[in-house]
């Protein structure tokens, strides 16, 4: 079985504070689970935080910007 890689890795994103953010990645098989982390802490769906997927590219939405979400 061929294993799971990056196609796209994520980039720098920049957002003005109490605006949205969307950061993307893509990856190599579709479908496949995709857990967001900041630092070592899992971050889950929320009025802050949604999360989108389709086929192999995943999104993370993180709304109301804050400096501590850098």
């Amino acid at each position: 079985e061929m294993p799971l890689l990056f196609k796209q890795e994520l980039q720098n994103e920049e957002a003005k504070e109490g605006k949205q953010v969307k950061l993307t990645c893509e990856l190599s098989k579709p479908g496949t689970p995709v857990r967001w982390m900041k630092g070592d802490t899992v971050l889950h769906a929320s009025e802050k935080y949604e999360f989108k997927q389709h086929g192999t590219v995943a999104e993370l939405i993180i709304r109301d910007v804050k400096p501590v979400d850098a």
